[in-house]
C-alpha cells in the first residue's frame, strides 16, 4: 500500500486547498508510510484502520513543525490572530461540501446494512444491525419525490424484526411501525419527535441517512469553527471492512460548549465517494485509557441507485411483515 499517492479526486482537493493556504500557512512535506492506527472497535469485531495522515492542519501554533503522535505528517499551522485567516475546518467543510453536492447531483436512493451503536442517557447502548433502504429528496418533472426510509431490524435480539417506514409529507407526518415477535401484531403511528419514536435513540428518523448525515456534520463544523482550537487530519487508504476510504478526523484538545466530540472521524468511500462511516468519542474522564464512544454509523453492503419504488416504503409490500 503506497500511502504517497493521492488518488485522482484526492490530488484535485490537494491542489485546491494548498493554493488557497498560500501564503498564510507552511505546507511541509515528507510522509512516514505503513503506520496504522486503530479505531473503536465495532461489534463485529473488525476495525476501521488508518494510516499517516497525508495532511495535518492545526490552530495551534505551537504544535506547528512537531511530528504528531505516531509519526511524521504534513501539517499546516494556523495562528488565531489574523481574523481572515482559513480555519483548520475549511479544507474538512470544504470536502463535506464537494460530496453533498455529488449525492445531491448523483445519489438518488441506495439500500445498505446500517450498523448504529449510541450513547444514551449517559450509557453506552449495545450495537444495532439493520437493513435500511433510503430515497433521497429530489425534485422531478413530474413531481417532488419525497425523503423515505425504510428500516428492518435484524438484532440483537430484543428488536429483531422490527420494521419502521417514513415518508415525508405522508400519514400525517407521522412514521408507521410494528415490533417484531408476538407484538408484531399491533401496528403504531408515531410522531417522528415524540416521546415513544425517540426513545433510545439521539436522533429523530427524520435526519437518517448519508445525505443528513453529511448536512448535520456541515452544521456542526460552522458552528465548532467559532469555537477556536482544533486539529484536523486527512488519511489516506483508511478501510472500513473491505472498503477504502479518505478518513478526516477532527480533535478537540478542550471540553467546552458548544463542542460534542473529543474525536470525531467521517469515513468517505474511495469508489462511491460518499461517506460510509461515522464515529464520534467523548473527553476521557482522568484515567481512562480508552476513549468513550459516544455514537457510531456505519453503512455496510452499500448499493446505489437501485431504483427504489414507493412499494418500497409501503406497509402493504408483501415483502415486509406489517400487520
Amino acid at each position: 500500500m503506497d500511502d504517497t499517492k493521492l488518488r485522482p479526486q484526492n490530488r484535485t482537493w490537494h491542489r485546491m486547498f494548498a493554493a488557497g493556504m498560500a501564503g498564510t500557512a507552511a505546507l511541509i512535506t515528507g510522509l512516514s508510510t505503513g503506520v496504522n492506527t486503530g479505531t473503536h472497535a465495532w461489534a463485529t469485531a473488525q476495525e476501521a484502520t488508518t494510516t499517516e495522515p497525508i495532511l495535518r492542519v492545526s490552530l495551534n501554533s505551537e504544535a506547528a513543525g512537531k511530528p504528531n503522535d505516531t509519526g511524521s505528517a504534513d501539517r499546516v499551522a494556523a495562528n488565531t490572530a489574523p481574523a481572515a485567516a482559513p480555519h483548520p475546518l475549511d479544507p474538512a467543510l470544504l470536502f463535506a461540501e464537494e460530496k453533498l453536492r455529488h449525492l445531491e447531483q448523483n445519489i438518488h436512493d441506495y439500500q445498505a446494512v446500517m450498523i448504529k451503536q449510541e450513547r444514551i442517557g449517559g450509557t453506552l447502548m449495545p450495537a444495532e444491525y439493520m437493513n435500511i433502504k433510503v430515497r433521497n429528496r429530489r425534485q422531478r418533472p413530474n413531481g417532488g419525490q419525497p425523503f423515505s426510509i425504510y428500516l428492518r431490524f435484524l438484532r440483537p435480539n430484543a428488536i429483531k424484526g422490527r420494521e419502521v417506514i417514513y415518508v415525508e409529507g405522508r400519514n400525517d407526518g407521522n412514521l408507521v411501525a410494528h415490533e417484531g415477535g408476538v407484538l408484531g401484531m399491533i401496528r403504531v403511528n408515531l410522531a417522528p419527535t415524540g416521546t415513544l419514536a425517540m426513545r433510545g435513540q439521539r436522533y429523530p428518523i427524520t435526519d437518517a441517512g448519508i445525505e443528513n448525515l453529511v448536512r448535520k456534520l456541515i452544521e456542526r463544523g460552522e458552528r465548532d469553527r467559532q469555537t477556536g482550537q482544533c486539529q484536523v487530519d486527512f488519511f489516506e487508504n483508511a478501510k472500513v471492512m473491505d472498503r477504502v476510504c479518505t478518513m478526516i478526523q477532527v480533535k478537540h484538545d478542550v471540553e467546552k460548549e458548544p463542542l460534542d466530540f473529543h474525536i470525531g472521524r467521517i469515513y468517505i468511500d474511495d469508489e462511491h465517494q460518499v461517506p460510509i462511516r461515522y464515529e464520534a468519542y467523548l473527553w476521557p474522564s482522568p484515567g481512562e485509557k480508552d476513549l468513550p464512544l459516544l455514537e457510531s454509523y456505519t453503512y455496510a453492503k452499500l448499493k446505489i441507485n437501485v431504483g427504489l419504488t414507493d412499494k418500497d416504503f409501503d406497509p402493504s409490500n408483501k415483502d415486509y411483515e406489517f400487520p
